[in-house]
Formats: C-alpha cells, sequence, structure tokens
C-alpha cells in the first residue's frame, strides 16, 4: 500500500496486524481545520482504507490527531462566511456528509480518539465512527457550536447525536453549541470510555484491537424505559420538540433561526430514513449559511478570534507571567476577580482594611466554586485546590511576591492614589499595578507614582464570573509592556480583552451613557418604563435600560453620569427623571428597589410607586411611541458617541467598538454589533435622523463631526476605521 507523504494532513498508515491510522497534524496551523483541501484528502484516504480493506489489509481504523491539546477545531469558517448562495452552501454540506458517510460505511471497527479540543465538524466526524474515546487532557472538550454562528451541524450532525443520545440530551448541545468535559461526554454516552492523556493513543489503538479480536461492545446513550418510550415515540418527540420550541422563543425571541430550524429538521426527520434527514440538514444549512444573522454571528466570532489571537500591543513585547496577584478591596468586584483567578491557577492574595468583608469575598469564592461543581465544571478536588489559592488579611503581607495587583477599592480619586502610592512601595518593580476603576482616570491615578509606566486599567463588568470583557486602559505613561502582560493574563482568564485609551468612561460606559440617559428623556416625556425596556429587549437587547440601572446599580450610574456630564457638558446632561431617582434611597436590585421591585434577589416587576418618586419630572399623561421610535431615541445617541470617541483615539478601530459592546453590555450579536449596525443603516440617513431630533429635542442629537465626515465621504466606519491586520 502507497502511504500518503507526512507533509500532508491527514496522513494514513497500517501497523502490521491492519490497524490503520489517520492522523489530523496540519503543519502550517497551530490547529486542525477542515479545509476544503483537508476534506479532499480525507475522502482520499478513506477510499483507499476501503481498498485495502478488500484486500484483506485493514482490520480496524483509528481516526486522532498528532496536535496536543487538539484534535480538530471545526470547519473553515472563512470558506462558510464567502458562501453566498444557498445552492453553494447545500453542495459543501452534501460533500461533508458524503466523505463522513463513507467513514460509517467502513466494515470493519472505527475509533474516534479524541485527545483534546474537538469542535464542529470534528465533532460530526467522531459521530460517523462507530466508537469514541476521550482522554482525560483539561482541554478534551466536544462541541457542536454551529449554533452560534446561525447555522446547523449538517455534515450529518443534526441526523446522528439524537440517534446516539437520545433526543434530549442532544437538543441541550445542538440548541446552546455548548461543550462537554469528557468526564460528561461519557455519561451522556458520546463517548465509551475516558483514558489516560499519557500513552492515549496506545490505549487506543488497544481498544481498537479488542473491537477487532473480541467483537463490539455497546455505545451511544443507556436510557430507560421512560425516557426511550417518550423519545422514541411520535407523540412522545413532539411533546419535547413542542418544549423546547417555548424555550428557544423565550431565550432568543426568535431573533435567531438556527435552533428553530434545528427543530424543524429533527421534527421531519427522526424515525425516517437517514437519508431523508441528511437531504434536510442540507438544505438547512444552504438557507442559513447566506441570511443575515449567521453572517452577523460570524463576523462577531471574527472580532473575537482576533482578539483571541492579538496581544494588545502594535509591536513585539514580552508578555510577563503571572503566577500570582494581590487584590486591593474585597467588595463584590475584588471578590469575583480573585476567584476568577484562583480557578485558572493563580495564587490570590487579598487586602481590605476590615476583616469582615474579607470574609464575604472568601465566602462569595466559595459559592462559585461550590456552583461550578454542581453543574459538572470542577470536581470537589479541583475546588478544594482553587479555594486554597486564596487568602486574606489587612496589610501588604504577600505583596512584595505579586506579578500583578488588581486594585477594586471605592471609586474616590484621593483614595485609589493613595492605594497606589502604598502599591509602589509594597510590589516588586516588575509587578504590574491595575485598577478595576470604571471611570476615573489612569493617567490621573498614575500621576505622582515613581514608575508610572507599570500603571494601567483592567476594569471588569459584573458578575466577573459571566461577564466576557476586560476592557484595558491606557494611561499617557502606560507602557506596552504593562499591556501585553494584563491582555495575556485576560486571554488566560476566558476574557475578552479590548485595549482602549484613557478617557471618561473609557469605551463601555461612555457609549452606553447615553443611552441610558435618553431613557430617562423617553421617561420624562410620558413614556411608561415597560415600553421603554420592551422596545430594547425587542431590539434584541438582553434588558432594558432602565432595568439594566437597577442591575449596575442606582449610585453607580449616577456616578458614571455626573462623571460623563463633567467631561461633555450638555449632550450628557444627565435626564431629570435619573437625577431624582438619584437623588433617593433607592440603589436598584442591590438593594430590592429601583425602578424594578426585587424580592429573594428575583425581579418581581416595574414598581408603580417610582413614579410617584420622579413626582413633576414626569408627566401625568402617559403616551406609548412606536417601538421603532424608542429604537431611534436610544441607539442614535449611541453611535454618535461612538463616532466622537473614535474621532479622539479612545478606540481604534470599529472592531473594538463593536467586539466591547457585545461582551460587554450584550449588544445583539445577531445584529454583528453596534457600528455593522449603524454601517446597515448608513451614515446619511444616521445624520439625517440626529438632525431631526436636534430640531425638536435640542443639541444633545446634535451630529458629531466624525459621523459627519463619513457621510460626506459616503463611507462607514468598518471603512473608515479599520482593524490591523495580525
Amino acid at each position: 500500500m502507497v502511504q500518503d507523504s507526512r507533509h500532508a494532513s491527514p496522513h494514513l498508515s497500517v501497523d502490521p496486524e491492519g490497524m490503520a491510522r489517520i492522523v489530523f497534524d496540519a503543519p502550517d496551523r497551530s490547529a486542525n481545520v477542515l479545509t476544503e483541501q483537508v476534506m479532499g484528502w480525507l475522502a482520499d484516504l478513506i477510499g483507499e482504507v476501503r481498498e485495502e480493506i478488500d484486500k484483506g489489509r485493514v482490520r480496524g481504523l483509528l481516526v486522532a490527531s498528532g496536535k496536543s491539546g487538539t484534535f480538530i477545531v471545526g470547519a473553515d469558517i472563512d470558506a462558510l462566511a464567502a458562501i453566498e448562495d444557498p445552492d453553494e452552501g447545500v453542495r459543501a454540506a452534501r460533500t461533508g456528509q458524503a466523505v463522513y458517510r463513507e467513514i460509517e460505511r467502513l466494515p470493519v471497527p472505527t475509533v474516534c480518539a479524541v485527545d483534546g479540543v474537538c469542535m464542529g465538524g470534528g465533532t460530526e466526524l467522531a459521530l460517523a465512527c462507530r466508537y469514541r474515546l476521550a482522554s482525560d487532557h483539561p482541554k478534551t472538550r466536544f462541541a457542536l457550536p454551529e449554533v452560534q454562528l446561525g447555522i446547523l451541524p449538517a455534515w450529518g450532525g443534526t441526523t446522528r447525536l439524537p440517534r446516539l443520545l437520545g433526543l434530549q440530551a442532544a437538543l441541550d448541545l445542538l440548541l446552546t453549541g455548548k461543550s462537554v468535559d469528557p468526564r460528561k461526554a461519557r455519561r451522556i454516552g458520546l463517548v465509551e470510555d475516558v483514558l489516560p492523556h499519557e500513552g492515549f493513543l496506545d490505549r487506543a489503538s488497544d481498544f481498537l484491537l479488542d473491537r477487532v479480536q473480541k467483537g463490539p461492545v455497546a455505545s451511544g446513550a443507556r436510557r430507560g424505559l421512560g425516557t426511550r418510550l417518550l423519545e422514541d415515540t411520535a407523540p412522545g418527540r413532539k411533546v419535547i420538540l413542542s418544549a423546547a420550541r417555548r424555550k428557544v422563543l423565550e431565550r432568543t425571541g426568535g431573533n435567531y433561526p438556527a435552533p428553530l430550524r434545528i427543530l424543524e429538521v429533527l421534527r421531519y426527520s427522526l424515525g425516517r430514513p437517514v437519508e431523508r434527514a441528511f437531504e434536510m440538514e442540507a438544505t438547512a444549512a444552504g438557507e442559513l449559511l447566506v441570511s443575515p444573522v449567521s453572517k452577523n454571528l460570524v463576523h462577531v466570532f471574527r472580532l473575537r478570534e482576533r482578539a483571541r489571537k492579538g496581544t494588545g500591543v502594535d509591536r513585539e513585547v514580552e508578555a510577563k507571567r503571572v503566577d500570582r496577584i494581590g487584590v486591593v478591596g474585597a467588595g463584590v468586584m475584588g471578590g469575583g476577580i480573585a476567584q476568577l483567578a484562583a480557578s485558572h491557577g493563580i495564587g490570590v492574595r487579598i487586602k481590605d482594611v476590615q476583616h469582615e468583608p474579607i470574609s464575604h469575598a472568601l465566602r462569595h469564592a466559595e459559592k462559585l466554586f461550590e456552583k461550578a461543581v454542581d453543574r459538572g465544571k470542577l470536581d470537589e478536588r479541583e475546588a478544594s485546590q482553587a479555594k486554597e489559592r486564596i487568602s486574606g488579611g489587612l496589610d501588604y503581607s504577600g505583596f512584595g511576591q505579586v506579578d500583578l495587583v488588581v486594585e477594586a477599592v471605592v471609586e474616590r480619586m484621593d483614595v485609589k492614589r493613595s492605594v497606589f502610592g502604598e502599591l509602589e512601595r509594597e510590589t516588586p518593580v516588575h509587578c504590574v499595578l491595575a485598577s478595576n476603576t470604571s471611570s476615573l482616570s489612569i493617567t490621573e491615578l498614575a500621576r505622582d507614582l515613581e514608575r508610572p509606566g507599570r500603571t494601567l486599567g483592567m476594569h471588569y463588568f459584573n458578575p466577573v464570573h459571566k461577564m466576557p470583557l476586560v476592557e484595558v486602559v491606557r494611561g499617557e505613561e502606560t507602557r506596552d509592556e504593562a499591556v501585553a502582560t494584563v491582555y495575556a493574563l485576560a486571554l488566560r482568564m476566558g476574557k475578552v480583552p479590548v485595549v482602549v485609551k484613557d478617557g471618561p468612561g473609557f469605551l463601555v460606559n461612555r457609549v452606553l451613557g447615553p443611552y441610558l440617559n435618553e431613557a430617562g428623556y423617553l421617561l420624562a416625556e410620558g413614556v411608561p418604563v415597560e415600553e421603554i425596556d420592551g422596545a430594547a429587549k425587542e431590539f434584541g437587547m438582553p434588558m432594558g435600560p432602565l432595568r439594566l440601572i437597577d442591575e449596575v446599580g442606582v449610585d453607580v450610574m449616577r456616578h458614571a453620569g455626573d462623571v460623563l456630564h463633567a467631561a461633555f457638558g450638555e449632550r450628557l446632561e444627565p435626564a431629570p427623571p435619573l437625577v431624582a431617582l438619584g437623588e433617593s434611597d433607592r440603589l436598584g436590585r442591590k438593594g430590592g428597589k429601583g425602578f424594578y421591585r426585587f424580592e429573594n434577589d428575583r425581579e418581581v416587576g416595574v414598581d408603580p410607586t417610582v413614579y410617584d418618586l420622579l413626582g413633576t419630572t414626569v408627566p401625568e399623561r402617559r403616551r406609548n411611541p412606536l417601538e421603532v421610535e424608542i429604537w431611534a431615541r436610544l441607539l442614535l445617541p449611541m453611535i454618535n458617541e461612538a463616532a466622537h470617541l473614535l474621532s479622539e483615539g479612545i478606540a481604534t478601530s470599529a472592531a473594538d467598538v463593536d467586539l466591547a459592546m457585545v461582551m460587554g453590555t450584550g449588544f445583539p450579536p445577531f445584529r454583528g454589533g453596534l457600528l455593522r449596525y449603524a454601517d446597515e443603516v448608513h451614515p446619511r440617513v444616521l445624520v439625517e435622523r440626529l438632525e431631526q431630533y436636534r430640531e425638536t429635542l435640542g443639541e444633545r442629537f446634535a451630529p458629531a463631526s466624525g459621523l459627519e465626515r463619513l457621510a460626506r465621504e459616503d463611507q462607514g466606519f468598518y471603512r473608515a476605521y479599520p482593524a490591523e491586520e495580525g
């Protein structure tokens, strides 16, 4: 048999016992990707294997990866994004299905040995094999994340997964795109066994040889009689799929067609021949691939990938490894930062001026670790080890050995400057000093330090363990090495970092400020809370602006509003209802009452007495404008402010603005980002609408000069403010 040259991926080899092995190991990539060329090579190799089986030279097939920590990360996203014709998408799906169908039809035992990340088309490849094995490598994960790109698994995954796991377990993966670790994969029947990472391929080969010599073993989920009666009968499937549809609509508002299309494919294909299911998969894939939602979701994915591969700086500098950090301030944010760091293997020393907040922070971290155990993200031993990485005290003991400090004390410049003066004396020369401030100037904070170059902002969003964004804020004196170190640390913690220039509100809070403020002006005109927030949610925001004020905290929003008003004057003058609320004793969710009422930390609806509190600032007669008018009133100031900050260099690209707004505020990903949406509307239209509102509502709607320039030059934000390549 002629063996493929080793420079190609995948390549094929056969041992003396007739065990064939196909190994993916792309020489020019850090991870294996299923490009069109790779799929062609795989088809050729499967054909060779089939010929060798017919000649009696091959008795079993093992599929594996030659890369440590990675199996296959999926299909070529760029190729998928380039598809503009539904028929082309259908053909691409059928091609992948055909290759995997040939694997499935091989008349010998086939084993997929997964040692690392296995996503999308990689998981579909594993499903096409008779057996699947996983290693206990910490990076080993299985997922079908296609739904997060606005499409569905179309190389047989939508068809095969419910037949292997059962409908309910399959829906949990297909509709969310979430990943499962090896332990859960074994528990739900996705893999037959979990083997040690050391010597994994040898053990997988032994498993294959056993199947050849000793015969088959059962695979897939072990379902009870009741589950099988529900999932394997038409009435039972109808109940499950109807409930899933209701849940999808509740979660997405119907803005994401892919999960609904997955349910449709399953509804009409389960219990029928797989060939029909494959054809439905392919048809759905072709239509979804060219949809605006999929194009926007792929755009957001690319923004995240660009951030993941970046360093935060324009030149090559060394990012210092951070093995131990200090956290000053044991409040909600400080405790959350400590827990996040410890969960990623970093030692943490917390300092506060009182024992009580330290105890509270430690307990908060412990609860988060307990939740991680309950959800299967950590086992008891891992959680215990992580908890032991956190300690605390009232002095700077241990800060002499830290690589980075995150300050998270009260938002007062005098207090923060005093803390940073102490930190400069108590920490090593190489230690980076980062502030978690949401609005105060990094340049001013570092003004009197002897080494201001190692000071910058590391702005997390609350809750720390959930919100993905970290704003990395450069002061005037901040050095590249400090930026690169914090950027790398944010990535290591699983966050999405965006580098911004120092300025009032930085990026997210500055763009969000006019949005929240305009909600206040709408309220002053008599638009009810429910109408304002309902329109924002209908647009796709995770919650309305007034509900968001309650979530973040009325006091926090008032402070941020004052900072922005002081910096930018009339266009960000706080709306009277927001001023009235800020002067009350209401704190929002953390105080049990704001615009909404909260019981047992759950929102229970708008508080009707809030209108009495606002008094004369809200007209007695209420009006109900069209949702599109509310959208315009809320979105135009955001886009306008983004134009201002891009002109000022606070952010350097439209891509950074969009990534920050999606990751930091939940701006609807299906719309692609604030400025991608603005480009679709077009700056000329935006300027016209702003001028109309300027005439009736005042100077806060005056178009930014940068936006006027885009309108005159007939170009969009992405063309005027492109992201740097690489």
